[in-house]
C-alpha cells in the first residue's frame, strides 16, 4: 500500500451535507419571499427542481461553459421558471439571500469529525480542494467547525482552475509542498474528484454515499466516511 502523507478532501457532498443544508436554506427562502403564494406545487417539488438545476449548472460550470455568477442566480431562475415565475430580479434576490444563509448551516455526513480526528491523530496532513466559492466555503468551514482540520484550503477561485482540470491539483500539490505519490484525493464526485485526480496522476478515494454508478476506476471506493479507517 502506498504511503500517503497528504490527504486532499472535497467539501460539498463529501463532508458537508449540501442537500440537507440546501433544503433548510430553501425552506427559509421560501418563507422569506412568500413563495407559498406564488408556487402552487408543494415545497418538496420546488426543492427537487432546485437540486436538479443546481446539479446541471454545476456541471456546466465545471466544464467552463458558464461563469460563477451565472451559476449562482440561474439555478434560482431556472427553478422559478419551472413554476411559471419569470422574475429575474426575484431570482437574483433569492440567490443573494441563499448564499448568505447556506454557509451558516452545520449538517455534516455521519462520522465526519470522527474520521478527521482519527486522521489527525495518525499524523496525516489534511487539505481541502473545492470548486466552491472562496468566501462561501470558508464560511461553511468556520460555522461547521471544520476549518481547524485543514492545513490548506484550495478553492477554484484561488487556484484559477476547476476540478477536474489537472491544474487545480498541481496547484494544491505545490501549495502543500508535497508530491503526487504522497498524496490522495478523497471525494464524492466521479467526474470532478476522481477524473480530476486521474488527470493529475493522483490516487483517489470515491466516497460513494449514494451508490452512484460510474465507469471510472478510483484507487479505492468506500460507502461512508467511517470506512476510510480501512485505508489509512
Amino acid at each position: 500500500m502506498p504511503r500517503y502523507k497528504h490527504l486532499f478532501f472535497d467539501l460539498d457532498h463529501t463532508l458537508w451535507d449540501f442537500d440537507t443544508n440546501a433544503r433548510e436554506t430553501l425552506t427559509e427562502i421560501y418563507t422569506l419571499f412568500n413563495l407559498h403564494h406564488r408556487v402552487t406545487a408543494p415545497f418538496q417539488e420546488f426543492y427537487r427542481a432546485y437540486l436538479h438545476h443546481n446539479e446541471v449548472l454545476w456541471d456546466l460550470y465545471h466544464k467552463g461553459s458558464i461563469t460563477a455568477d451565472e451559476l449562482k442566480w440561474k439555478r434560482m431562475w431556472r427553478t422559478l421558471l419551472d413554476f411559471r415565475i419569470g422574475d429575474e430580479p426575484l431570482a437574483r434576490d433569492m440567490s443573494a439571500r441563499f448564499l448568505e444563509i447556506l454557509p451558516t448551516k452545520k449538517n455534516l455526513f455521519p462520522h465526519t469529525k470522527e474520521i478527521l480526528d482519527y486522521l489527525v491523530q495518525k499524523k496525516y496532513v489534511i487539505h481541502l480542494i473545492t470548486n466552491g466559492f472562496e468566501k462561501t466555503q470558508w464560511s461553511k468551514l468556520n460555522n461547521s467547525e471544520l476549518g481547524r482540520y485543514f492545513t490548506h484550503v484550495i478553492t477554484s477561485e484561488a487556484s484559477n482552475s476547476l476540478k477536474p482540470k489537472k491544474e487545480i491539483f498541481e496547484y494544491a500539490i505545490r501549495t502543500a509542498k508535497t508530491s503526487l505519490n504522497e498524496s490522495i484525493m478523497i471525494g464524492d464526485n466521479p467526474e470532478a474528484d476522481i477524473q480530476g485526480a486521474i488527470n493529475a496522476g493522483m490516487d483517489s478515494v470515491l466516497v460513494n454515499h449514494i451508490n452512484a454508478v460510474t465507469t471510472l476506476k478510483p484507487t479505492y471506493t468506500v460507502r461512508h466516511l467511517k470506512e476510510l479507517e480501512g485505508i489509512f
